[in-house]
């Protein structure tokens, strides 16, 4: 990837649509829309920035007029990438988008690479790593507090808490660099216990953020929750009424469900994927039992299981069965049919299985807000830190924290122990190293690139 080349791509998704964009980024941007562009107004020569221009797009080998369009001029350093980058705002379809962008890459631009634009937007200063993570959170956010926390990490929230605990490390490691480069100057004792109480407090910081992971996590990827129970008791039925809509077929057929049906709705501003399962029972062919296998596999994977009891009737062993393989698991008991005679109380299943129960109907759709109730009072008690102002979003991030608060911890007890400065210096150095793999100040070259290799083309 160089920076001295112009690059371009569709920034709009491939499709019928009211507008396509097309996004163009380097030294020569605005030289190659202007061998396309044809407008009165615009002068190639001496732009605008961050004005719009109506005109049409042309074919330059033989001048024939391709769309009427709209371009922006965003000149650097005043842009995403701060590079002089042009957006061609045209009609939205396969065939123009292509068009135009088969015209913009013979006039002298090349195809951008998946997460191009932002990693210019990194390397060029204007965001830093975890910043630009937080664009394609803002990107894949299912909820608004998914979102709330993509654009607080966007604007710094994250990377301001980060580059203050660095600093006051890079204080710290200077003074110890002093001792090791002026051996006849000791550290009085006085400085080693102030230094030891320093690294003390930025671990107290460093663990309180990594704490706030799977909250970060939670609202990032969702909480996965499967729907488990024998067939026919209306597992279906009760992922279309949290849905709200007939996603899943419903019959008075058993095993009507042989696949999983997945969905993510949003409880409270939760994300949780919802996953519809085959019953589990003894398969009567051999589809069937692939679907129980795959039932099986996705319950080993959930964080949360709603296990869906048909309530009208006494439990026999299937239904048994299921609740001995959720014994070790977070259950919330859906007690269907509450319309019908009750044959089963939540507090005859409490007895049978830890669980937290409800009583619904699925098919009249009573009962659900308190599900819902009960599944984000259960999803609360999960580990997380609500009230931390920085969060830590992902494994990447995470894992270089965990290795930060390690150096950090051994710098401290070298310090305590009085152990020589240069190895207290490794410590630091190494807590420094990781911790800046997070704002990108240290992160090795295939790391970016896995991380930016996981975004659109075209951002």
């Amino acid at each position: 990837m160089y920076l001295e080349d112009t690059i371009a791509a569709i920034a709009t998704p491939v499709g019928a649509g009211g507008i396509g964009i097309i996004r163009i980024s380097g030294p020569d941007a605005v030289k190659v829309a202007s061998a396309l562009f044809r407008s009165a107004a615009f002068d190639p020569r001496n732009p605008q920035s961050h004005r719009l221009y109506y005109g049409t797009i042309v074919d330059p080998q033989d001048c024939s007029s391709i769309d009427e369009v709209l371009i922006t001029c965003m000149l650097a350093p005043r842009s995403y990438t701060r590079e002089d980058v042009v957006e061609i705002n045209c009609h939205s379809g396969v065939t123009v988008l292509q068009k135009i962008l088969g015209l913009v890459v013979r006039c002298g631009a090349r195809p951008a690479e998946p997460g191009e634009f932002t990693k210019r937007a990194f390397l060029n200063g204007r965001i830093d790593l975890a910043q630009a993570e937080a664009v394609i959170d803002i990107i894949e956010a299912k909820t608004e507090a998914s979102l709330k926390i993509a654009s607080a990490q966007l604007h710094g929230r994250l990377s301001d808490t980060l580059h203050a605990l660095r600093d006051e490390l890079i204080d710290i490691t200077a003074h110890v660099e002093a001792a090791i480069d002026f051996p006849e100057e000791n550290i009085d004792p006085a400085d080693a216990r102030d230094m030891e109480r320093r690294l003390t407090g930025i671990t107290e910081k460093l663990q309180s953020l990594s704490a706030t992971y799977n909250e970060g996590k939670l609202y990032r990827l969702g909480v996965k929750t499967i729907i488990v129970g024998k067939p026919n008791v209306g597992k279906s039925s009760l992922l279309n009424a949290l849905l709200g809509e007939n996603r899943a077929l419903v019959t008075p057929v058993p095993g009507t469900t042989r696949d999983v049906i997945q969905e993510t709705i949003s409880v409270r501003g939760i994300p949780l994927v919802l996953q519809d399962t085959a019953g589990l029972h003894a398969g009567s062919d051999e589809i069937e039992k692939l679907g129980m296998d795959l039932t099986r596999a996705r319950l080993a994977e959930a964080e949360l299981v709603l296990f869906i009891i048909d309530a009208s009737r006494q439990l026999d062993e299937r239904d048994q069965a299921i609740i001995n393989e959720l014994s070790a698991r977070q259950v919330i008991a859906v007690l269907n049919k509450e319309d019908l005679s009750p044959a089963v109380s939540p507090e005859q299943i409490q007895k049978l299985l830890p669980c937290t129960a409800v009583s619904i109907s699925a098919r009249y759709g009573s009962g659900i807000d308190q599900l819902q109730e009960l599944i984000y009072q259960t999803v609360l008690a999960f580990p997380h830190s609500s009230a931390a102002d920085s969060i830590i979003t992902n494994a990447r991030q995470q894992d270089a924290l965990v290795r930060t608060i390690a150096a950090v911890t051994s710098a401290q007890q070298a310090v305590h122990e009085s152990i020589a400065p240069e190895l207290i210096a490794i410590d630091l150095h190494a807590a420094l190293q990781a911790l800046g793999e997070i704002t990108g100040e240290t992160t090795a070259d295939d790391i970016l690139e896995r991380i930016f290799a996981s975004f659109c083309i075209g951002k």
